[in-house]
């Protein structure tokens, strides 16, 4: 993590104001990859992590010093239909505001959220990618086949937290 770096990760619901931000930024970058998935029915889901109890479904939001919203990463069961041969739990939504990112806050958002997983006693933890193995594998994580999602090729890695 970048020593310079200036915020705190807090779960969801210590930042209930953010997520309508929250879900249309998820749903600007990942809706091609999901069938008549709206910014609402994004929004609702993030209030359902948020009404949790911290274990699965739950997001970690990144928050600036000064409460603005810089990222999140999620904890889901299933990320996508079309990967119902890959059991779960999945690390999801990784997402870091445009000037945040090369600072390290991506990493601490995993990291956090793989720690959280293994806490809870989560065994392997998978993700899909469209775009991003390489930043994925530098943090151990392994790929374990290519797949199809919303009609994109995608790689699914895991890891054992």
């Amino acid at each position: 993590m970048n020593a310079d770096a200036r915020w705190r990760l807090a779960p969801a619901s210590a930042a209930i104001a953010h997520l309508p931000a929250l879900a249309a930024w998820h749903h600007a970058e990942w809706a091609s990859l999901y069938t008549d998935w709206s910014e609402a029915d994004a929004l609702a889901e993030l209030h359902a992590h948020a009404a949790g109890d911290g274990a699965l479904p739950t997001t970690l939001v990144a928050l600036a010093d000064d409460g603005a919203l810089l990222g999140s990463v999620s904890l889901v069961g299933e990320d996508s239909p079309e990967l119902v041969a890959f059991p779960g739990p999945w690390l999801a939504s990784l997402y870091v505001v445009p000037q945040a990112r090369g600072l390290g806050l991506g990493e601490a958002l995993v990291r956090a959220l793989v720690a959280r997983a293994a806490a809870a006693g989560v065994r392997h933890l998978r993700l899909f990618t469209p775009h991003h193995r390489a930043f994925y594998e530098r943090l151990g994580w392994r790929v374990e086949a290519s797949a199809r999602v919303g009609g994109e090729t995608v790689d699914v890695l895991g890891l054992v937290p």
